[in-house]
């Protein structure tokens, strides 16, 4: 095989592959049907064309034996008037019309043997078309359904994927939101602490060491009421002993 015929070979392949992708089944199955159906009225119209036919030599056989019959009479009248002549003459026309009629009813004969044959064919066509539109109703039906159930496939298989991307983002989101809220709780123990000045509270270095100024008195005050406290409790019990050993004199 050559380069050439191996390449339109490939080129035809591909164009076949095109196609075949681009074809609705149903689209062609109604084609092919309509163009039965032009064929069968074209079958009809042969039908209808050969009836005429028929009709027209039944008229003009008709016509003929008008003329027979109206020659008969005239040659019964001419054998009246005593003409024989005349109706020899009338006799032999008729005579002629005999013959066209013997030829008109072959011919009748042979359209009418045709017209039944096409008949018999347009009603077998028929029957082909209708069986032919059963099957192809059924298989346009099969094919919506089976078209229907592809695209659900195809759906749930995507949404199955986008489920998958959609749990990887939601992991990522979660880590995201707990690195944040760990941020977010760091800061606030830094503010706490005073490692971190909160921005939302501004105050100057002189605020601030007087801040700790009245922090540090806050707590040697309260340190001191403590230790008043331990004090006074320590002196009770020893004032009560003294008190045991040297009675008052009475």
């Amino acid at each position: 095989m050559s380069v050439f015929k191996r390449i339109t070979g490939i080129a035809h392949a591909k164009a076949n592959k095109l196609l075949d992708k681009a074809e609705d089944p149903r689209e062609t199955l109604d084609l092919s049907y309509q163009k039965q159906l032009e064929s069968l009225q074209k079958v009809r119209r042969g039908v209808a064309d050969v009836t005429t036919a028929k009709k027209r030599i039944e008229l003009q056989a008709g016509q003929l034996r008008q003329q027979a019959d109206k020659l008969q009479s005239q040659a019964r009248a001419a054998l009246a008037q005593g003409n024989e002549d005349l109706a020899r003459e009338a006799l032999s026309r008729r005579a002629a019309i005999a013959t066209q009629l013997d030829d008109l009813r072959v011919q009748h004969e042979q359209i009418a043997e045709q017209e039944q044959k096409l008949i018999d064919t347009a009603s077998k066509l028929q029957v082909q078309v209708d069986a032919f539109r059963t099957r192809k109703e059924t298989m346009k039906a099969s094919y919506t359904a089976a078209e229907a159930q592809t695209k659900i496939g195809e759906a749930v298989a995507g949404i199955s994927g986008s489920m998958g991307d959609a749990g990887l983002a939601m992991d990522r989101a979660r880590d995201k939101i707990e690195t944040m809220q760990a941020r977010a709780g760091a800061m606030d123990e830094l503010l706490a602490s005073g490692a971190l000045t909160d921005l939302t509270h501004p105050v100057d270095d002189i605020q601030a060491e007087l801040d700790r100024t009245s922090a540090t008195s806050s707590v040697d005050a309260e340190l001191a009421a403590l230790k008043a406290e331990v004090g006074d409790a320590g002196a009770l019990p020893a004032a009560a002993e003294g008190t045991a050993e040297h009675p008052a004199d009475g």
